[in-house]
């Protein structure tokens, strides 16, 4: 009688741990559709054609499209032919931001797209697969007085795809090639008030740099930064919920060194599960408010990576030590054909991710988009790491359906249990099934979180209601691992409860030598967890 109390009072407070998570998922959701502002701000730039006649202007003076010293100004190439001005002494220059904003440390990054805009002419007309060459410099300042200072300068090459609807004949001539945007920059800070770029395109008949390119009317950039006030309300969450999982690790360690046993395997990884997750909640972030720290990006995504690693290798864990079908339990090594390609492939966008934004470090310019095999590699990488993660998703469900077909199974030596013991296992079952249902329900939205993030971020409008859609999934996925981590650690924690052992394995009403494999979130003081300490045998055979 008195286990069954504990057992139901057990289920009733699950059911309020449930339920109380469930209300911060809500408004993990809610805190990022209804007060952040969309993720990002898309501002287009408009260059200005420059004159600079000097030789190595480029390392002598920077040319500013607007203000008190700016540059002389060409309306367009056909006044550059009359006044005889060669290609080579025109620059287009881009201020950033527009007159009178300012950029901020808020903004956390800066990319840019190139558009150009190019006009069919019969005797210049644009080859195909041309390719451009830049010469573009970067610089910055933080007030209107000062010196321009040099970031970066590089000479890159850029493929050209565009297409032409018309038929190129005379009567086509000064239509506008429909050309593919051109990636052109990432910063990973944004330290300065004031941004300035000049780009030249250095002509070079012998060499055959810049020939059969078209007629370039005009340059355009497209910058691309993080809202400010979406990055204060990520600070804010990454600032609550590192101590909140901080307190939850320690209270779970803490329980687990009070037994007399060594942890098992499924602690070990929770344990580790939420160390990788606290790696990604600490807020160094905020130093780069103050900081000039272009490697924020990369060192995000390597956080990211070591976060889903481990958890893609929990998941496979945690399904594997209730499959019942293998001899070797409590592992690692047991894991080695599943946890090895997790490792490989983790490693691999690790590669590929040092190679695209490893490399920015030193030249913001660089894209391992810009040549066919760099972009033929980084869209494999996007394809396959898509297949995969839906490929796993499925594979995970199909283990999820194992695990509860077992589970039944098994019930069926339930009725020969005493009533105490019958209660406290299928409150045990129960607890499990609805750590798994969790467990497929992070899936998924993990998947939805990968797709929508490839999509162009939009919000939906109820009313007077405005609710951002990508902001409000960054939000609430972000919040929806910390939630996870934290049910796992407070569920799987080792239990003062002790039953007693004259409920043992003959309350089952089989022998020591076929009991049953369950699993349970209530573990032993003096003795290993349910899951271990109830029947090896049955899954040996």
């Amino acid at each position: 009688m008195a286990g069954a109390i504990i057992e139901n009072m057990s289920t009733r407070k699950l059911c309020i741990v449930g339920g109380i998570l469930l209300v911060f998922q809500v408004i993990a959701f809610l805190v990022g559709g209804l007060i952040a502002p969309s993720p990002t701000t898309a501002v287009p730039y408009m260059s200005v054609k420059c004159i600079d006649v000097r030789k190595n202007h480029h390392k002598t003076k920077w040319l500013m499209p607007w203000g008190p010293n700016h540059c002389k100004k060409l309306k367009d190439f056909d006044e550059a032919v009359s006044r005889q001005i060669e290609a080579n002494d025109i620059v287009f220059a881009v201020h950033v931001p527009l007159p009178t904003k300012e950029m901020s440390p808020w903004f956390q990054f800066m990319l840019f797209i190139m558009q150009l805009d190019i006009a069919f002419k019969m005797d210049n007309d644009l080859k195909e697969n041309a390719e451009i060459t830049l010469d573009v410099s970067l610089a910055y300042r933080d007030d209107t007085f000062s010196d321009w200072e040099e970031i970066a300068h590089a000479i890159e090459n850029r493929k050209l795809k565009c297409t032409f609807s018309s038929p190129k004949t005379l009567e086509s001539e000064g239509r506008h090639y429909d050309c593919d945007f051109l990636p052109f920059m990432e910063i990973g800070s944004v330290a300065h008030k004031y941004y300035l770029i000049n780009i030249r395109l250095p002509v070079n008949e012998r060499k055959g740099i810049n020939v059969g390119i078209g007629e370039i009317k005009d340059i355009r950039l497209v910058g691309i930064h993080q809202n400010g006030g979406f990055t204060k309300v990520w600070f804010a969450m990454k600032t609550f919920l590192t101590p909140s999982i901080l307190i939850i690790m320690v209270w779970y360690w803490r329980r687990i060194t009070l037994m007399t046993r060594a942890p098992v395997l499924l602690e070990k990884v929770i344990f580790a599960l939420g160390i990788s997750m606290t790696f990604i909640n600490i807020p160094v972030e905020w130093f780069s408010i103050g900081f000039d720290w272009t490697w924020m990006l990369l060192f995000g995504d390597i956080r990211q990576g070591i976060f889903y690693a481990m958890l893609l290798s929990f998941w496979i864990i945690f399904c594997g030590e209730h499959m019942m079908d293998q001899s070797e339990r409590n592992r690692l090594s047991g894991y080695w054909k599943q946890v090895g390609p997790i490792a490989v492939g983790s490693f691999c966008l690790f590669i590929f991710d040092m190679c695209e934004r490893g490399v920015q470090l030193k030249n913001p310019f660089y894209s391992i988009w810009t040549t066919e095999v760099g972009t033929e590699l980084a869209m494999a990488f996007i394809i396959v790491a898509g297949i995969c993660l839906c490929l796993y998703f499925l594979f995970l469900c199909f283990m999820v359906f194992q695990v509860f077909r077992n589970i039944s199974g098994k019930q069926s030596s339930l009725p020969a249990m005493s009533k105490a013991r019958r209660l406290h296992y299928e409150g045990l079952i129960f607890r499990f099934k609805f750590l798994m249902l969790i467990t497929l329900a992070c899936a998924a939205m993990t998947v939805i979180f990968f797709i929508v993030s490839q999509v162009t971020e939009g919000h939906w409008k109820w009313g007077d209601i405005t609710i951002q859609v990508n902001s409000a999934f960054f939000t609430g996925i972000y919040g929806m691992w910390n939630l996870y981590v934290f049910a796992l650690m407070f569920l799987y924690a080792p239990s003062h409860k002790n039953y007693g052992e004259d409920q043992s394995n003959g309350d089952l009403g089989v022998n020591s030598g076929e009991e049953l494999q369950l699993t349970t979130t209530i573990t032993h003081v003096d003795g290993p967890t349910e899951v271990y300490k109830l029947a090896r045998k049955e899954a040996q055979e």
